[in-house]
């Protein structure tokens, strides 16, 4: 796997991108990057300052946040089924029928 660029160079990259100034296949081979790369880093860019895209990509924040939310419900979705079995148990040993 390629190291990964430090981040004051994104940030460099992007700005002189968002600049356009000159067109982002020029701008990728001056700073020794794949246009691929230079696109996803703008993608990602502009999410992260809240240009988000139409089709309502949530921000990498955002990402963080609704896994973590995912993660929380899922447990208590387990905790309430124990619960739940361990109710059915008890109650059924009280009143037999």
């Amino acid at each position: 796997m390629p190291k990964a660029f430090p981040e004051e160079f994104r940030r460099d990259v992007i700005a002189v991108a968002r600049k356009g100034e000159a067109p982002l296949r020029q701008i990728a081979k001056d700073f020794g990057i794949s246009e691929g790369c230079l696109h996803r880093w703008l993608k990602i860019a502009d999410r992260d300052d809240g240009i988000t895209p139409a089709d309502g990509s949530p921000t990498s924040s955002e990402s963080v946040e609704l896994r973590e939310a995912r993660k929380r419900i899922k447990m208590l979705e387990q905790e309430a089924e124990v619960m739940r079995r361990a109710v059915g148990y008890l109650s059924r040993d009280v009143n037999p029928k």
